[in-house]
């Protein structure tokens, strides 16, 4: 006959463990329970909790976090009177069950974003540098991820990468960290509830140079897509470099599915040079779904907007590219010139979170509103059904 003491312990035990599945693996996103990282809870008779964790690797990053979470978890039980939280390490057997579940069957190094993905994936490019397409890309993920949508960035801008410091996550040095790799499977970094890789993580210095050529090119944005963990996402964007190079050639070839957002400026001299992305996507198969406006009249305190770099540009580049099409390509929005929007992107402080009221964030959260209603369409896509 089991004790009282021991019989009081057990259903003490049972409340732990589900406050512990709420702690969520800080990389990965997902609970630690279900990503087996919890090795035991023990409940002693004076109501003192052990529990047991599992990193997935030694040095793991997020090692704090973890603790701190169950240790906040378990203590926030009633009637548990102190915390124990035991940390070791997963085995290597435990790491591959645990990657092999995580790609839900995917092959190691396979696509996640093929035809079969309803993961909506935009490609934001330009015609030329010096758009604002980074600090745009950026503020549209956070306003998206922001509405409650799961999202994702490449900066597939290997050679003129920024993304990481937009994103506030580069130290005082403008050094971004490192992902964490568990096994052949690469964590990546979470800022403002978007999970981002860029080749500036994987550099030494801010100011390390990227010189590549093709072949090493295609071969960077291909392992970001194969081997960076991003779990099921709602939309993943593309901070492409400007022109029409190697990587946009890539990326139409790696994701012919994804959609393309071109960005300009309002200079009615911008259009042509924009509206080659755009032609260029189509080439290889994907579809433009509208333009955003950058740089457009800088609002004055008389209510008058100064045209600083004309007007027009971004009107011009939806009208060329809705020619001769089944659907118009809207312009998105002209999003005005911001001194904060600047600022913001300088300091790694989005302007949708810190200044949403701003009129270049107001711009940009329209054209998350206007995205995030875009429904994960299953039209040509594979469904896995056969007819008996």
């Amino acid at each position: 006959m089991p004790d009282v003491e021991g019989v009081e312990a057990a259903p003490l035990r049972t409340a732990v463990e589900r406050a512990l599945g709420a702690v969520l693996d800080p990389e990965i996103r997902k609970p630690i329970v279900e990503l087996d990282m919890v090795s035991g809870v023990e409940v002693s008779a004076d109501g003192h909790a052990t529990v047991g964790v599992k990193l997935t690797i030694v040095g793991c990053p997020a090692a704090d976090a973890i603790e701190r979470d169950v240790h906040a978890a378990a203590a926030s039980v009633p009637g548990v009177t102190g915390v124990t939280v035991d940390v070791g390490v997963m085995t290597p057997a435990e790491r591959k069950a645990l990657t092999e579940r995580l790609r839900g069957g995917r092959a190691s190094r396979g696509p996640q974003f093929g035809p079969d993905s309803l993961t909506r994936v935009y490609a934001v490019t330009s015609g030329k540098g010096g758009v604002g397409k980074s600090t745009l890309t950026a503020n549209l993920a956070v306003a998206l991820a922001e509405r409650g949508l799961r999202v994702g960035i490449v900066d597939a801008d290997v050679h003129g990468f920024s993304i990481p410091g937009v994103l506030g996550l580069t130290d005082e040095h403008g050094v971004a960290p490192r992902p964490t790799r568990v096994d052949d499977m690469i964590l990546p970094p979470v800022a403002y509830g978007v999970k981002v890789v860029s080749i500036g993580m994987f550099v030494d210095s801010a100011s390390a140079a990227v010189a590549w050529r093709g072949p090493m090119l295609h071969r960077t944005i291909q392992q970001f897509l194969t081997d960076v963990f991003f779990g099921d996402l709602d939309v993943l964007l593309l901070d492409l470099p400007p022109g029409t190079g190697d990587i946009a050639i890539s990326v139409g070839q790696l994701l012919p599915g994804a959609e393309v957002l071109v960005v300009t400026t309002p200079q009615p001299a911008a259009a042509d040079v924009a509206e080659r992305s755009g032609v260029v996507a189509r080439q290889t198969g994907q579809k433009v779904v509208g333009v955003i406006e950058n740089m457009a009249g800088l609002p004055q305190p008389d209510g008058t907007v100064l045209d600083l770099f004309g007007s027009g540009g971004g009107a011009e580049v939806a009208r060329r590219l809705s020619a001769g099409q089944d659907e118009e390509v809207p312009l998105l929005a002209s999003v005005p010139l911001s001194i904060a929007l600047r600022a913001g992107g300088d300091a790694g402080a989005p302007i949708v979170v810190t200044d949403p009221a701003d009129p270049a964030a107001v711009a940009i959260r329209a054209v998350a509103e206007r995205l995030a209603t875009r429904s994960r369409g299953l039209s040509g896509r594979k469904l896995g059904l056969s007819v008996r």
